[in-house]
């Protein structure tokens, strides 16, 4: 038996926003390895065995997942949203790179799916409708001074923003500093927008001017967008006009 390892994104929740792709992957592995939350919405079945494991472990996983198809079996590593975006298909390559020698050969796909950014903004209207950056708040990877100078660049290059991971109980301070740059780099007139558990039955939207932002609106199931200087209001919509000024 020829063994695979296929990265899949599970989408931002919402069953009916996993792709058929996907779907028809899941029905086929023979194992499904990710972080326990994500594993737990793989749906049981004779002849799946699910392999859940900690959040800070996703290069262990994804070499998990290289020795298991290396053996033959078919490994579906699953993530959130789109497994490219701050998820598990770089661990993977990650993992690949350290023994090429090894797991050079092995099959590995990429299946993309609907990132919590996209659903969000989708909700909001159309706040990404121009160019956009997308920045990973947390320094578990990488150290915070850079985060502030990547916001700040963004900021004065006038692009929309869409922040994954924005605030977490063990450093809530981070976000009341990252709303204090954006204030000084984007004005507080700038729309913020805070859309929490995006397709699922309590998901939230709020949108505020700059100025009016709480480090308390977001937490770690928030994606924060930050329009640029043209986003603006219509109703209840938010949208990002496609052209520049």
């Amino acid at each position: 038996m020829t063994g695979w390892v296929k990265i899949a994104g599970l989408g931002p929740g919402k069953e009916t926003l996993v792709t058929e792709e996907v779907r028809l992957i899941l029905a086929e592995a023979t194992d499904a390895v990710g972080y326990f939350p994500y594993v737990a919405r793989v749906p049981e079945r004779d002849g799946l065995t699910l392999h859940g494991s900690d959040n800070r472990v996703e290069v262990d996983r994804a070499l998990h997942a290289l020795e298991m198809a290396e053996n033959g079996q078919k490994v579906v590593v699953v993530s959130s949203g789109d497994p490219g975006v701050f998820a598990m298909a770089s661990a993977v390559f990650e993992a690949m790179e350290k023994d090429a020698d090894r797991f050079a050969e092995i099959d590995v796909e990429v299946l993309p799916g609907i990132t919590a950014m996209l659903a969000g903004a989708a909700r909001l209207g159309a706040p990404l409708g121009h160019d956009f950056a997308a920045i990973n708040l947390s320094d578990n990877l990488k150290p915070w001074d850079i985060i502030e100078k990547r916001l700040r660049l963004a900021g004065q290059a006038g692009f929309a923003m869409a922040f994954y991971n924005p605030r977490s109980k063990s450093r809530p301070h981070q976000f009341a500093r990252a709303l204090e740059i954006l204030r000084e780099e984007c004005g507080g007139d700038c729309l913020i927008s805070f859309a929490r558990n995006v397709s699922l039955p309590d998901e939230t939207l709020n949108t505020v001017a700059l100025a009016e932002a709480t480090p308390e609106m977001a937490d770690m199931r928030t994606v924060v967008i930050v329009g640029n200087p043209q986003t603006r209001r219509i109703g209840k919509y938010i949208y990002t006009p496609r052209f520049a000024e």
